[in-house]
């Protein structure tokens, strides 16, 4: 056995995470001897190949008092343990696919337990018993006659050819501006509604994460409803060729402590974002779960991207209704631009000012306000800030026009949260809102100059030693 591991081991040199992934190998080796491992190309639905280490073998099942050996094939991505295989029956030619809950016409397989993937709680002899106990409720195969079984050879030879590499078959669908939300909650369903509304992408996949769905019906009212151009799913492959990712997932636990509440949703991206990058490696991912500025950390660590590639919510929505506040006191468009929020979101968040001389630069003069009417403007916008909220729908808006911006290109200015280590004297690595130009590669350049204040200042430093500390103490 060692010696098979050994060889193995050889094979994995691309996989991330090639000790854990051969000791998890080596536990099935002892349950099930007789899987034959190989090294194999597998076609993406987007067209893309990746050489992956495939599993194949029987697990043997009863079903109505009688013995059956179901054949199937694992295929592990080179994030594995972090993300979950890929998992398919492998019927013979003489056997047909029992299209179920389960189990789709290609015989791909999938299960609770690959939807709520988390290592170190999931492991591949897990997934395996629960395939069991699903084939024990439901025969997943059956004998064909033999008309049947020339058109299930049919059916194997073209899935062989996308699952296995073989050229001939266009399976990509190159898509100019999909979007992909991930997220079971009202949030999720906001941002998909508003993203479709403002037109930003020609294809939106909402992806149910959640154990029981949408709350309240949602991904059913789409269905009944037809929103254009929307496809809802529990697998995260489909969200390849995404140029943006949505990330509006949150954890609600039972845990007593602050603390272990955000370990709860660091555990439940760290299921998501690995698989995510790996099927969408250029995507910006837009990170919405909560708090932001520290699930956006997490996400970028998980993730492996350029920092520029993972941005939060931040204070985008209170940036918006500041800088609209503004517009509608002083009736100046331009006086309006040079008001942000930033810094982090909540209570912490702070209202600063443009520096007129870095922003005079390159434009024209504007009407700059003396500073002592710019501290009144954003004390009586705060003040009424406050009573508004962030309710799903607001959010989803807000969130709506970043994706319009990535998408679309547009090099327009947000307030984002952003990797700020070295600016405003922060050693930290952390993340906070800051006005950054967004475009389909992320983050463009620098964060915006702002007007310097020493109050500013201090209450980001505040803030980013606060969420330091908090970082320094999660697992990820």
């Amino acid at each position: 056995m060692e010696q098979n591991m050994e060889a193995i081991r050889q094979r994995l040199g691309k996989y991330k995470f090639r000790d854990l992934t051969v000791e998890e190998l080596r536990d099935v080796y002892r349950i099930f001897p007789s899987f034959i491992y190989s090294m194999d190309t597998y076609t993406f639905k987007d067209g893309s190949q990746k050489d992956l280490l495939n599993l194949s073998g029987t697990v043997p099942i009863k079903f109505q008092g009688n013995c059956y050996n179901i054949p199937i094939c694992l295929w592990l991505l080179d994030s594995h343990p972090f993300a979950p295989p890929l998992c398919f029956l492998k019927p013979t030619d003489t056997m047909g696919i029992r299209v179920g809950k389960h189990i789709d016409a290609q015989g791909r397989i999938y299960l609770p337990y690959l939807q709520n993937w988390s290592h170190p709680k999931s492991a591949i002899l897990g997934l395996i018993k629960e395939m069991v106990a699903k084939f024990e409720e439901e025969l997943p195969l059956y004998s064909l006659t033999a008309a049947d079984a020339e058109r299930q050879r049919e059916l194997l030879s073209y899935i062989s050819q996308v699952t296995d590499g073989v050229s001939g078959i266009d399976v990509s669908s190159p898509s100019r501006g999909k979007v992909t939300v991930i997220g079971g909650g009202d949030l999720a369903l906001a941002c998909l509604l508003a993203i479709s509304a403002k037109r930003s992408a020609d294809k939106l996949v909402l992806l149910d994460v959640s154990d029981g769905g949408l709350k309240g019906g949602g991904a059913m009212d789409l269905d009944i409803f037809g929103i254009p151009n929307v496809q809802i799913s529990k697998d995260l492959s489909t969200a390849a060729g995404s140029k943006a990712v949505i990330i509006t997932v949150n954890a609600w636990s039972n845990a007593q402590s602050y603390l272990e509440v955000l370990q709860s949703n660091v555990d439940l991206l760290r299921g998501i974002v690995p698989a995510v990058t790996y099927h969408c490696p250029d995507s910006v991912l837009v990170i919405a779960s909560q708090p932001v500025e520290i699930m956006t950390y997490v996400a970028w660590k998980l993730s492996g991207l350029p920092h520029r590639q993972v941005i939060g919510i931040g204070c985008n929505l209170d940036s918006a209704r500041f800088q609209h506040i503004i517009r509608t006191v002083t009736n100046s468009q331009e006086e309006a631009q040079n008001g942000w929020i930033i810094g982090e979101q909540g209570e912490n968040k702070v209202a600063a000012w443009s520096d007129e001389d870095a922003a005079n630069h390159h434009k024209s003069p504007t009407k700059i306000y003396p500073k002592i009417l710019q501290e009144q403007l954003a004390s009586r916008s705060l003040e009424v800030m406050k009573g508004k909220g962030q309710r799903s729908w607001s959010i989803g808006l807000s969130i709506a026009e970043l994706t319009d911006s990535i998408v679309q290109n547009k090099k327009k200015t947000h307030s984002v949260s952003t990797f700020v280590k070295g600016f405003y004297n922060i050693q930290e690595e952390v993340f906070l809102s800051m006005p950054c130009v967004l475009g389909n590669t992320g983050v463009y350049g620098n964060p915006q100059i702002l007007k310097q204040d020493d109050m500013v200042t201090v209450a980001l430093q505040k803030s980013a030693l606060s969420i330091h500390n908090l970082q320094q103490q999660l697992k990820l």
